[in-house]
């Protein structure tokens, strides 16, 4: 197949580029800047020039291609809100632009985006009020002719090259000489390791089932405070406990994220297509994919 990728000199991009050049696809990679397609061209793939923000510089290469896979997003966390309706915008005239076509579009969303108090399932729908949902709202086109699908990825997507949320909190732990945790720490991360990931994007296109939601999910939930032992060990630092009040104070911007309590599941995902974690968990990745390394 031709698959085109949004996103693919990115973080998961990038390795979902290699597995589909692996498993003998051809690749269409969009790029913003001329430093991104000199990058998508030493990967042996084809460039698109386009925007996210400008759903037509990118429709327009969908005719050519046989497949789909979207992970691009917008990371600015000061903008959450606007980027998530901006996301569903682009989703949504990507999937009218492949109506009655038949073919697969894959789109990367988060395993936060449900309302369930228990582990999150591939079968819990996206709450109305979770603005991530809004990139998934164009799985109703799963009836009109396209393979809609959706990747939920957790919110710890680790490896060498992560430049996400444990970075940040290893960041703020060096800055601060502390590494923190909320309360008792109890609250769970669910993580999968980004070549993992890739995988799961890879036979979720490949197989394309229209309409379902696959979970790369290869820990279901990880307690924060182990996370924040991990990162006091390897930066060096004390790691203790802090009331919720100041979880703002010492976080900043990452307090929305550091005492959520978001577990999930992905029996349904292994079940249906024998995919499973073949790389290290979050823990040893750490270690093995050098997040530490500018402290040694």
């Amino acid at each position: 197949m031709q698959v085109f990728v949004t996103g693919a000199t990115g973080f998961i991009g990038s390795a979902i580029i290699r597995e589909l050049r692996r498993r003998g696809h051809d690749v269409l990679g969009l790029a913003r800047s001329e430093r991104a397609a000199s990058s998508l061209r030493a990967a042996g793939c084809g460039v698109h020039f386009g925007d996210i923000a400008e759903p037509d510089s990118i429709t327009g290469a969908l005719g050519q291609v046989d497949a789909v896979i979207h992970t691009a997003f917008n990371h600015d966390f000061s903008r959450y809100l606007e980027n998530c309706q901006a996301d569903g915008r682009l989703l949504g005239a990507m999937a009218a632009a492949l109506e009655g076509t038949d073919k697969p579009l894959v789109a990367a969303s988060g395993t936060v985006v449900t309302a369930t108090q228990d582990a999150a399932t591939e079968h819990d729908l996206a709450a109305a009020d979770v603005p991530r949902g809004a990139s998934e709202a164009f799985l109703a086109f799963a009836g009109k002719g396209v393979r809609a699908a959706v990747v939920r990825l957790p919110p710890t997507v680790h490896g060498a090259g992560d430049t996400a949320f444990v970075p940040a909190l290893i960041n703020l732990a060096r800055e601060r000489g502390l590494s923190a945790y909320l309360g008792k720490g109890a609250n769970r991360w669910p993580a999968v390791h980004r070549d993992d990931a890739a995988r799961l994007f890879c036979v979720a296109v490949e197989e394309s089932r229209p309409g379902v939601r696959y979970h790369a999910v290869a820990e279901n939930g990880i307690p924060f405070r182990a996370i924040a032992e991990t990162i006091g060990r390897g930066v060096g630092v004390p790691t203790e406990s802090i009331p919720g009040r100041r979880a703002e104070e010492h976080f900043g911007w990452l307090a929305m994220f550091a005492g959520l309590d978001v577990p999930a599941s992905s029996e349904w995902t292994r079940g249906a297509t024998g995919w499973g974690p073949r790389e290290e968990t979050l823990i040893d990745s750490l270690h093995a994919a050098g997040y530490f390394r500018s402290l040694d």
